[in-house]
């Protein structure tokens, strides 16, 4: 998939909530140590002037693989991606700098008019590597990120492609650098008034052509911070509930009920194209909730990204699960199908904190009546799974046994949280000692 395809790939509607939480301010692990840049203000933090402002500096990839990754707890780093500007409104600033250059105090005129080309030649190349660069640096390592976070790059842009435009983006500051001290050196040298006026000519035109050829990949990595900076923020220290299903069977309704997030609620499947993201607050006491796209009955591997975004959910946050089942036959999967995925699911996130719902029970030509069924699936088409709550968002039948139900979850949620936080601390003062 090319990078410009994959930037227009899933430009979901991510729905953050008010009140969104920041992730935390850290130090980007693209950085050297000691730099004092931080991911928020790289573009003016202090230190900055001490670099040669052409060069990309990076750790090194040598040192970089001698040393354990380390682990990440929190989230949050889209958001603290620096604004990057138009390539044109790079250009044009870039171009009126450096024709600000001071004059040389030179009596020689040939001499003073290559030294003035030559520093005019210089300023409008650093003018236009200097944000380059920056760019580079402050955008965080793949590597380096959350999980959760590591994923929802890949699966937005494609498997390399946030690398790619970054690798564009470095390449053009290359070219830019190399142009510009290749026709600054020339200008420099020029034996007349006319000669360093005609190189200065030229060097501005193979400059601005070389940064015009490359400049796709400054809008690109506009369009990709654009894209995770619009991403919600889910913090994992907070208990999160995330609502899984087929496609249609009712998620974003229960949401609606449930939290502060207000997702689109149509009757087709796969309305749910990216991670929205709400709100529940229950006694005062404030809890996340997930709505995910829709899961369709088949093997992992051939699931598309947007099913795969509800993958990473379960793998990668500490998430309770509400389950939604439509036995109605509205939803466009059938209970058979629902229930190899439900059993495919249950199993392979069995250590997750569950609860199964059975949605639009107003539908149901029947209810239970206390009769067993032959089997499992059987039971499963009348009944749903063992211990579901059925529910009815036009009947509003079920709702309040609902809340108090994922009240509860979650409030079990937040102790395996705070057990596991208890753990990791125990084990890192171990380690420290």
């Amino acid at each position: 998939m090319s990078s410009r395809a994959a930037l227009g790939f899933l430009q979901q509607r991510w729905l953050p909530s008010a009140n969104l939480p920041r992730g935390r301010i850290r130090r980007s692990p693209r950085l050297p140590r000691g730099s004092g840049l931080r991911t928020i203000s790289s573009i003016s933090s202090p230190g900055f002037a001490d670099k040669d402002p052409t060069k990309f500096h990076h750790a090194s990839r040598s040192n970089i693989m001698e040393k354990p990754l380390p682990k990440h707890k929190t989230t949050g780093a889209f958001q603290q991606l620096p604004m990057v500007m138009p390539s044109l409104d790079i250009l044009s600033s870039a171009q009126r700098k450096s024709r600000n250059v001071s004059p040389t105090n030179v009596q020689n005129i040939a001499k003073r008019e290559s030294k003035r080309g030559a520093k005019q030649l210089d300023a409008l190349m650093k003018e236009l590597a200097v944000p380059l660069r920056k760019y580079t640096e402050s955008f965080p390592d793949k590597r380096y990120l959350h999980p959760y976070e590591r994923s929802l790059i890949e699966l937005t842009f494609g498997e390399g492609n946030y690398e790619k435009v970054l690798g564009s983006v470095d390449a053009l500051r290359k070219k830019v650098v190399h142009v510009g001290k290749q026709h600054a050196s020339l200008c420099a040298q020029s034996t007349s008034k006319r000669e360093a006026e005609e190189r200065l000519s030229e060097g501005l035109r193979k400059l601005e052509e070389a940064f015009q050829r490359g400049r796709t990949a400054i809008d690109d990595l506009l369009n990709v911070a654009k894209t995770l900076r619009a991403m919600p923020v889910v913090d994992p220290l907070t208990p999160t509930l995330c609502l899984v299903g087929a496609p249609n069977v009712g998620k974003s309704s229960l949401v609606r009920i449930l939290s502060t997030g207000k997702p689109e609620v149509c009757n087709y499947p796969f309305t749910t194209r990216g991670i929205l993201m709400g709100h529940i607050i229950l006694n005062y006491e404030r809890f996340q909730v997930t709505d995910t796209p829709g899961l369709l009955t088949r093997h992992d591997d051939d699931r598309n990204n947007i099913e795969r975004l509800t993958l990473a959910v379960l793998s990668y946050l500490p998430t309770a699960v509400l389950y939604v089942h439509d036995l109605s036959g509205e939803c466009g999967t059938s209970p058979d199908d629902q229930f190899i995925t439900y059993k495919e699911i249950r199993e392979k996130f069995k250590d997750h904190l569950w609860l199964d719902v059975v949605s639009k029970c107003d539908l149901l030509q029947e209810s239970p009546d206390g009769t067993s069924a032959d089997d499992e699936v059987s039971r499963y088409k009348k009944f749903g799974p063992r211990g579901s709550i059925r529910v009815s968002i036009t009947s509003e039948l079920g709702i309040n046994e609902l809340k108090a139900r994922v009240h509860d979850l979650l409030l079990s949620q937040m102790v395996r949280i705070t057990d596991d936080e208890t753990k990791v601390e125990m084990s890192d003062d171990k380690e420290a000692v």
